[in-house]
């Protein structure tokens, strides 16, 4: 592995090139670090950008192998077969300690034991631009942001005549994709939509250990359309509604190692709302209601059967949020001020039947709800001479445990155009979920929050716009940590506020342009552990013991690209990903080691003129088998061709 690293080290050390890829220059204007437009220089937070430009350099890939070459960013299951469930980590981080923004909303699934979102509902050929926004963001952001955050930015209207856009794509397990758009603005009204179809046979998801050749394939269809509809009801005051729905059907496997032809998740996820802005001369005020319904449906089919004791399953998991937040920006000459409040109510529901050589089996169902109120402020201090920070706080009421409050310190520096400095201490929290709380099981009413403390410290460089550096070190530790918890004298499960985890590490990203080569690569190292008197399998083991347990990410982990436009036609781009071992979670045992490995891809785009564009993309041209998840496939050799057009 280190001999991996090496190598990948001294051709990003020697190559000179035009970046590419997650590079941010300090003049960028970006959203989510405040909730208004600023430029990165005046801001100490560390936010990477995925441009539009750099999301039609792509391929047709999806969100989570986008966001999968991030710096310190782990997308859990990004290239196993489509549809697979994938869990999204930054620094380290566990399920739902990233949130989800989709235009800058809260998006969840209330009835998932973490909270966490689906990122198969999100089409990438409908994205604008993505900024993922890393550290506690609760001040801003409420639950969920312990991690950091990731904002989904759509495609909206663009000022002209009637537009008309896509792609469509072809390539490895008979996989189709078709992207199909149109926008059009005028004075008064702008409109948006966005359509995606995908189909695949997919592989199977469970490995074959005993290469029996008996496992059958997993396939996707899927269908996601998005509308945006805006009213420029003054010269002051615009309202926008919009929705969006998804839905895909996907085969599934019984678990690890274990196939069946006859068991399927249908996935439904739907949002709907309206948003009004109005700018006065200091700023903005915005208002925003948005509701959002996730369903899943799971039937294992009686036929081939991969579990004796059920010969017929149905789970049928329900979660829906209603979002509402009002904030007002005031932006003074040295000072910007930004108050607003949101309210978030959840509930699910959630049945289980089964039947068997044992009979039928109905667990107890599931209906539960929970609402939380969190007024917030934000003060932006900055002196004109380099010096910015900024201080916030938000208090959070939430129905079942009472309230909390969460702190935000951001100083920062520039030294000159080029050169930023900060050093930042964040606390950050989450919310027990439903599931915890009231789940008739393990369900435990007296849960607290998870409470993180933050910091990061670092530096930004950008050398005559040819040479950008970030670099940063964080330490985050989570007091609270809610486990999962058997006694087996009692015969007794539970969730417990019993854990403290600590997370600490480094991100280095560079780029470095000239002329028609480009070179952008980051490094992260990750490091972690958990204090508790129970152990990984949530067994009590007498006395707290400190252990490793940071399943599935790794240690390690670099992406290199290197792009060449050999002419104004064509694009030509190497990519390579490298990550160490991992320890892998075995229930009952010592943790397994999932292995390190590299895997190589070649890009290629050529443009007939500004309409339409031809590219093929080659991943894991080494053919290597690599798992991100212990007994599930992950994609070999394949590849995506297609014709992208903008009329």
């Amino acid at each position: 592995m280190k001999k991996q690293f090496f190598v990948l080290a001294a051709i990003m050390i020697s190559s000179q090139s035009q970046a590419q890829q997650d590079s941010t220059s300090l003049e960028e204007v970006v959203i989510t670090s405040n909730k208004y437009p600023k430029k990165q220089a005046e801001t100490g937070k560390v936010i990477t950008i995925i441009s539009r430009e750099q999301l039609e350099k792509s391929g047709g890939r999806t969100l989570g192998e986008l966001l999968n070459t991030v710096s310190g960013t782990t997308i859990i299951g990004a290239n196993n077969v489509p549809g697979t469930n994938q869990t999204v980590s930054i620094r380290g981080g566990s399920a739902g300690n990233v949130l989800i923004l989709l235009d800058g909303i809260p998006v969840n699934d209330p009835s998932v034991i973490t909270n966490y979102f689906d990122l198969n509902f999100i089409s990438s050929g409908q994205i604008e631009r993505i900024e993922i926004l890393k550290g506690g963001q609760s001040t801003l952001y409420g639950s969920d942001a312990v991690a950091g955050v990731i904002n989904i930015i759509s495609k909206k209207p663009v000022a002209g005549a009637f537009k008309l856009y896509g792609d469509f794509t072809g390539g490895s397990y008979n996989t189709l994709q078709q992207n199909l758009g149109f926008s059009t603005r005028g004075k008064q009204a702008d409109l948006s939509v966005n359509y995606t179809h995908l189909s695949s046979d997919g592989f199977s998801a469970a490995y074959d250990e005993n290469k029996t050749g008996l496992f059958d394939k997993d396939g996707i269809e899927q269908n996601t359309i998005n509308g945006r509809l805006g009213f420029q009801l003054s010269t002051k005051i615009k309202a926008t509604l919009f929705s969006s729905y998804s839905r895909y059907k996907t085969d599934l496997d019984a678990s690890a190692f274990t196939d069946d032809r006859d068991y399927t998740g249908l996935n439904k996820n739907t949002q709907a709302g309206t948003s009004i802005v109005y700018k006065h001369k200091l700023g903005s005020l915005h208002a925003t209601y948005s509701y959002n319904r996730a369903q899943r449906l799971y039937v294992d089919e009686p036929g081939h059967i991969s579990n004796p004791f059920s010969a017929y399953s149905r789970a049928d998991y329900t979660g829906r949020t209603h979002f509402a937040e009002i904030y007002n920006s005031w932006l003074l000459k040295n000072i910007e001020i930004l108050a607003g409040a949101d309210y978030r109510f959840n509930n699910t529901d959630q049945s289980y039947y089964s039947t068997g050589s044992f009979g039928p089996y109905t667990a107890a169902p599931l209906t539960a709800k929970m609402n939380q109120l969190s007024p917030y402020a934000s003060l932006v201090y900055k002196t004109g001479k380099g010096f910015t920070a900024e201080i916030g706080g938000r208090w959070n009421k939430h129905s079942e445990y009472g309230s909390n409050f969460t702190f935000t310190f951001n100083p920062s520096y520039t030294i000159n155009s080029g050169v930023k400095v900060f050093a930042n201490l964040y606390s950050a929290f989450k919310t027990p979920t439903l599931y915890q709380l009231f789940d008739a099981s393990a369900g435990n009413a007296s849960l607290k929050p998870e409470k993180g403390l933050i910091a990061e410290a670092g530096a930004a460089l950008t050398a005559a716009k040819a040479f950008r550096l970030k670099l940063v070190g964080f330490y985050r530790n989570t007091e609270n940590a809610i486990v999962y918890t058997y006694n087996p004298a009692l015969f007794e499960s539970r969730y417990l506020n019993v854990s403290e985890q600590k997370n600490y590490g480094a991100e280095l990203e560079i780029s470095y342009t000239r002329g028609k080569l480009g070179i952008d690569a980051n490094y992260t190292y990750t490091d972690g552990e958990t204090t508790s008197a129970f152990d990984g399998t949530g067994t009590p083991i007498g006395k707290d013991t400190t252990y490793f347990n940071l399943y599935r990410i790794p240690k390690h982990a670099l992406n290199l690209s290197v792009g060449v436009q050999a002419t104004k036609a064509i694009f030509i781009r190497a990519q390579a990903k490298s990550v160490s071992k991992r320890e892998e979670f075995i229930y009952g045992s010592s943790p397994g080691i999932l292995k390190a490995y590299t895997v190589l891809d070649l890009y290629g785009e050529y443009k007939f003129d500004k309409v339409f564009r031809l590219f093929l993309d080659l991943k894991n041209i080494s053919n290597k088998e690599y798992f991100d998840i212990r007994g599930y496939n992950s994609r070999k050799f394949n590849f995506t061709t297609g014709v992208g057009f903008q009329l």
